[in-house]
């Protein structure tokens, strides 16, 4: 099929992006690069070692660490580690880890205009864009700058060799929302929507031949090389009904980042489908089932993931309040945005029912 549009914008950012196993090596190059001389090394609690590892291939580079990194970017800790960045004169941002990491050195951009190099370990996508969501007060919010764009992004396939299967097929499903719904977004383009189709196809291949060998050198590259195409998708075009949804669930209940996007992803995709099939034909075509959201559903299924809201720590009567706030501020969509649809959708992922059955 054909992506041409008769009229279209197309916008890539200038970032340099470099694959390779072992190429987390060359962080202090790209440093280099930069003109910068005082690294922040940032990682979450969890993946603290992996400052130790870095601050050695930085050398005397790395002048400090900040480990406190946090699910959904909580702005207390966005502001501490930027009064840290500001106390060591730090002049580059060095983010080692997933989403929660990516967002917490895109916080401290906004906030002093500092360069970043992201050195992924999961599949989130997010250090492709230019977009921060923050939280605060239980509620979060997102904006798009290119102050929070990162610089620099090593893909290293040796990284997430290691990444457990689960938490493999959750980061994975989180990159694959940046692409399907990209394949309707209002702004999409020729580039962004093939783009979407190749991440999405990568991800379809390579997924089933990490879960047998997780530590599949080539297996891992595919879902990185995916990861970047969906991500980059996140960042050339408005998302729509299902980040609306997961960052409601997630903001105002806590929930998981990736497994609610594993949930939420195949009610959202099969939701939006009944108002462009054409659009979302690609997905049924790679994920056959006769429509989209089965399609991503089984796919789901097949890989282990979360099924189930319920399974996340949502409980039913949270249902009506979600409903209620990701309905209560519009925004562009496929397919209207009624509260009665979103409590139908999100009843069936509380419940972890196939969508449309």
């Amino acid at each position: 099929m054909s992506f041409f549009r008769e009229e279209f914008t197309a916008r890539s950012a200038a970032v340099r992006v470099r694959f390779g196993a072992g190429i987390r090596a060359s962080v202090a190059e790209e440093a280099e690069a930069l003109g910068a001389s005082r690294a922040l090394i940032l990682t979450t609690p969890h993946q603290a070692a992996m400052a130790d590892e870095f601050a050695a291939y930085l050398g005397p580079r790395a002048v400090g660490r900040f480990t406190g990194a946090a699910m959904h970017t909580p702005v207390d800790v966005s502001e501490q580690a930027t009064a840290l960045a500001q106390e060591l004169r730090a002049d580059v941002l060095i983010s080692v880890g997933g989403g929660s990491t990516t967002g917490l050195g895109k916080a401290i951009a906004l906030r002093t205009d500092l360069p970043q190099i992201v050195v992924p370990t999961t599949y989130a996508g997010s250090e492709a864009t230019g977009i921060l969501g923050q939280t605060e007060g239980g509620v979060k919010t997102t904006l798009t700058s290119p102050k929070v764009q990162p610089e620099v992004i090593l893909y290293d396939a040796e990284l997430v060799a290691t990444l457990p299967v689960a938490m493999t097929v959750t980061s994975a499903l989180n990159a694959m929302a940046h692409a399907a719904e990209g394949l309707y977004a209002r702004d999409r383009s020729p580039l962004s929507s093939l783009m979407a189709v190749e991440g999405l196809r990568a991800f379809r291949d390579s997924l089933p031949k990490v879960m047998a060998a997780p530590g599949d050198a080539a297996g891992r590259g595919e879902t990185l090389y995916g990861a970047w195409l969906c991500g980059t998708v996140l960042g050339q075009v408005g998302m729509a009904l299902h980040h609306k949804l997961c960052h409601t669930l997630g903001g105002s209940f806590d929930l998981p980042h990736a497994e609610t996007h594993a949930v939420i992803l195949p009610h959202a995709i099969a939701y939006n489908a009944e108002a462009v099939p054409d659009l979302l034909a690609p997905v049924t075509q790679l994920f056959g089932h006769g429509n989209p959201g089965l399609g991503l559903w089984h796919f789901a299924k097949d890989a282990g993931a979360p099924l189930a809201l319920s399974d996340l720590g949502l409980k039913e009567a949270d249902l009506d309040r979600a409903a209620d706030l990701a309905a209560a501020n519009p925004y562009w969509n496929p397919r209207p945005v009624t509260r009665d649809g979103i409590r139908g959708l999100l009843q069936a992922a509380w419940e972890g029912a196939a969508p449309g059955v």
